[in-house]
């Protein structure tokens, strides 16, 4: 008990005493200078608010999208293993068809959003009607 407690106190004492003091070393302005150097490399590059929401909408359709197609997997496999019940076997029967539904309407919604928001010209691709293609 006491080693963990020895453990606990330099751990502390560690994040109170050397975390202040070590960031003092560095002013703001080379922090801010290194900052600007690394984050090109790092693939940081200055982002429109317009890419950030197309990005999170892909992100949430795609996340929807696996979900439907694991709910049409359990399905099939409640299906596997029904045993011949009729009602088991219409559940999953009525699963897999919300299911295909449901991820019919991601797939629209997916493609309306790609379409608008590649007619932006703030889109995640940088392009527009107006402003050509981009990209390589």
């Amino acid at each position: 008990m006491k080693t963990i407690r020895k453990f606990t106190a330099t751990i502390i004492f560690f994040f109170l005493a050397a975390g202040p003091a070590a960031a003092q070393l560095i002013d703001a302005k080379t922090a801010s200078n290194f900052t600007e150097s690394v984050r090109p490399e790092a693939g940081f590059t200055d982002v429109s608010i317009g890419y950030v929401v197309a990005m999170l909408i892909r992100g949430f359709l795609g996340l929807i999208g696996i979900t439907f197609i694991i709910l049409i997997v359990l399905a099939g496999f409640r299906w596997m293993n029904s045993g011949g019940n009729e009602e088991t076997i219409k559940k999953a029967q009525e699963t897999i068809k919300n299911s295909i539904i449901g991820l019919i309407i991601v797939l629209a919604a997916w493609a309306i959003t790609y379409f608008i928001f590649r007619a932006l010209p703030f889109s995640a691709t940088g392009g527009g009607l107006q402003g050509g293609t981009s990209g390589g």
